[in-house]
């Protein structure tokens, strides 16, 4: 098996409905009926329908267990197919929302993480994120919440959200503050917007990572700016078809990225919304295992772990 990494995947995102059913039946609710479809999937049409699926299945998470649980769940699926590092990107606003405290939901979140990597062996990190949509004051008032309690487990920040609101100059004074402070700093763009918001992006803030990135591929200057400054796109090939993007795999900008240079990962984002993994994304990228380790390696080289850990996943993944 190809020993796999992955460090674009959204906590909540990566809830199973087989867990989305077992938490609400633990918590006392009911889920919507509306929410699976026949198949007993997400039910949903298109992007804007994702993001209420997403939001209603959100609704089965009351305490800082749950949290546990679904960090635990997606990073021993993740390790049966190979994984041997995820970065999770972890939003605080939901928990705050019920109730839970910054420090109550870290801990809840660390310990699935100890938990999985005493039973799998599979390292697990947290990126803190922003949404974009909610504006540049919430995400200052995040990252000052971040650097008031670290945690050896956290160590990122990044944002996603809507891409069409604000601009990514606007959330400059969060990024400097988390960059300055020694965190690791990725951004969503071009994504559902084209090569204007990743040329933005790479222009304002101090990111060394693009979460998907693929319509950088729209603009072959920015390909070759890109590759020139060694910056990295968390490519997620199976949400882009899902949500339409692009019609299929093959039409999807993946090899032509890697053919002019720019480094790239294989993730999966939501998975269970698009009916993917992990495993399925290293799977059907057309790629050989040569390109497929150099993919994991990348993920490993471009992750935010401290160099200690990267050396030691880098050892791990080796032939």
């Amino acid at each position: 098996m190809i020993p796999k990494a992955e460090i674009h995947c959204h906590l909540e995102g990566s809830i199973p409905p087989k867990l989305a059913v077992e938490l609400a039946e633990r918590n006392g609710l009911i889920l919507p009926p509306n929410l699976f479809d026949e198949k007993g999937h997400y039910a949903w049409k298109d992007f804007w329908s994702f993001l209420d699926s997403y939001d209603r299945v959100c609704t089965a998470l009351k305490k800082p267990r749950d949290f546990r649980d679904v960090i635990y769940s997606y990073l021993a699926g993740a390790a049966r197919e190979g994984a041997v590092y995820v970065e999770m990107f972890c939003s605080p606003e939901r928990p705050a929302a019920l109730g839970i405290s910054y420090v109550q939901w870290l801990e809840a979140l660390a310990q699935g993480i100890d938990d999985a990597r005493r039973e799998f062996g599979i390292v697990g990190r947290i990126i803190i994120i922003c949404i974009r949509h909610l504006g540049p004051e919430r995400a200052e008032a995040m990252v000052r919440a971040m650097l008031a309690e670290p945690h050896p487990y956290v160590v990122g920040f990044g944002m996603g959200g809507d891409e069409a609101k604000f601009a990514p100059a606007d959330f400059a004074p969060a990024y400097r503050l988390a960059h300055d402070n020694g965190y690791g700093c990725t951004v969503h763009a071009g994504e559902v917007v084209g090569p204007e918001s990743v040329w933005a992006a790479i222009r304002d803030l101090p990111v060394t990572r693009i979460g998907h990135g693929v319509r950088s591929a729209d603009d072959p200057a920015l390909m070759e700016e890109l590759a020139r400054r060694g910056i990295v796109l968390e490519v997620c090939p199976g949400s882009n078809v899902a949500l339409g993007l692009y019609p299929d795999r093959t039409s999807h900008p993946l090899h032509r990225l890697i053919a002019a240079g720019v480094r790239v990962t294989l993730n999966s984002d939501d998975p269970p919304f698009f009916h993917t993994t992990l495993g399925t994304e290293y799977e059907l990228a057309g790629l050989d295992e040569r390109h497929l380790r150099g993919i994991a390696r990348t993920t490993i080289e471009a992750s935010f772990a401290d160099a200690a850990t990267r050396r030691q996943l880098l050892e791990r993944i080796s032939p």
